[in-house]
């Protein structure tokens, strides 16, 4: 049996940061990934929005480390050329509830250390002249960025203080001995592989909770009930009149259909939410119904009167991998280490959806001290 120091479970964009900050804080780490490539799961599947942090409760992980992720974020990007833009947001206001949940958005903002400004309707037009709306909120600091860049970068790092990934290499057991944890690991045709690890960080996503209950002497009581919730994107057919994102006030858990841009300026609408009967990730459908775009359209021409009939056409969907249903009020990220669940050596990320890919890199730093470094 081969014995390893770290094994991050999962090439995400959240395992990577982990397994980056790990290695860079002079462990020796080995990301394992079930597919054949890096951020094929979750992280190649969302709206690439780099988030400011305003719509998370004060206090709370998500807002902590949204905050601090978005900031380490940009450094990297810079710092290593990966493509980014601050093109900034408007949460806009189309009647007088919204008005009503646009105050409560902007001192929650404020509480939560994130530039935020408002709007009057001559001033939000002024930015955006095809525009509609009572006022918005002005969000300088939200982004979008290449995610697949981000995450090479992340690898490149990763690789250069010593770590390494392992492709088509899949976690079907565990189990925790006094020595550390073991590990099955299958790869396509070869035999099981069985490493010891002294420390494991599930960071595996839509997997997170399935490779939880794989592992042998972790309680079930520390394992969430996996719920999958499918959003899907539809692109706009021709040219948005926009250069900012733009988001309909919040006034349940779902941020409404909002409009995003990716870095060819190219306008996407959504995600929508449609919770999913699967017991298991891998049989999830990810086509998008091209009749789903029908309910888009009203909610859009509240603040974007002028979209044109048929002009949202079938894009992406992504799986967000959720630990509570519907109805259910949304919880706050999920990092479980031994203080939690009493394994040594275990972390076990759950429910670790948007903000996730602007909190990575923090993600990766608080594993980082749970372990031990600072």
């Amino acid at each position: 049996m081969e014995e390893l120091d770290v094994v991050v479970i999962g090439a995400g964009v959240v395992g990577l940061a982990v397994g980056r900050a790990l290695a860079q804080a002079g462990r020796e780490v080995v990301v394992l990934e079930k597919e054949r490539t890096i951020g094929s799961g979750v992280s190649a599947r969302n709206s690439e929005v780099i988030h400011a942090g305003l719509y998370y409760p004060t206090g709370s992980l998500k807002a902590e480390l949204c905050v601090r992720g978005k900031a380490l974020l940009y450094e990297l990007c810079a710092s290593h050329g990966v493509a980014v833009n601050m093109c900034g947001k408007l949460v806009v206001a189309t009647d007088d509830a919204q008005l009503h949940a646009l105050h409560a958005l902007q001192a929650r903002a404020q509480a939560n250390g994130v530039p935020i400004e408002w709007l009057t309707r001559t001033q939000a037009q002024a930015m955006e002249p095809a525009l509609a709306c009572l006022a918005a909120l002005h969000s300088p600091t939200t982004g979008i960025v290449d995610s697949h860049g981000l995450m090479l970068a992340m690898q490149g790092d990763l690789e250069r203080a010593g770590g390494c990934v392992a492709l088509d290499s899949a976690v079907v057991a565990g189990r925790v001995q006094a020595d550390g944890i073991e590990l099955t690991v299958h790869s396509p045709g070869a035999e099981p592989t069985r490493l010891l690890a002294c420390t494991v960080v599930n960071a595996a996503a839509l997997h997170a909770t399935a490779v939880a209950q794989a592992i042998q002497g972790l309680s079930p009581r520390h394992i969430p009930q996996a719920h999958f919730a499918k959003g899907s994107y539809y692109t706009l057919d021709g040219h948005a009149p926009f250069s900012r994102l733009l988001y309909p006030a919040p006034q349940d858990a779902w941020l409404g259909v909002h409009l995003t841009l990716d870095l060819g300026g190219q306008a996407k609408f959504g995600p929508d939410l449609e919770w999913l009967n699967v017991a298991e990730p891998d049989g999830i459908d990810y086509a998008v119904d091209p009749a789903r775009a029908e309910s888009f359209y009203a909610e859009v021409r509240r603040y974007w009167p002028d979209l044109p009939d048929g002009a949202l056409v079938p894009g992406y969907s992504g799986v967000r991998p959720k630990i509570y249903g519907p109805g259910q009020s949304a919880p706050d990220f999920r990092i479980d280490g031994p203080a939690v669940h009493g394994v040594p050596g275990l972390v076990n990320l759950f429910g670790i959806e948007s903000p996730g890919l602007t909190s990575s890199l923090a993600i990766g730093e608080h594993v980082a001290r749970l372990l031990g470094h600072e």
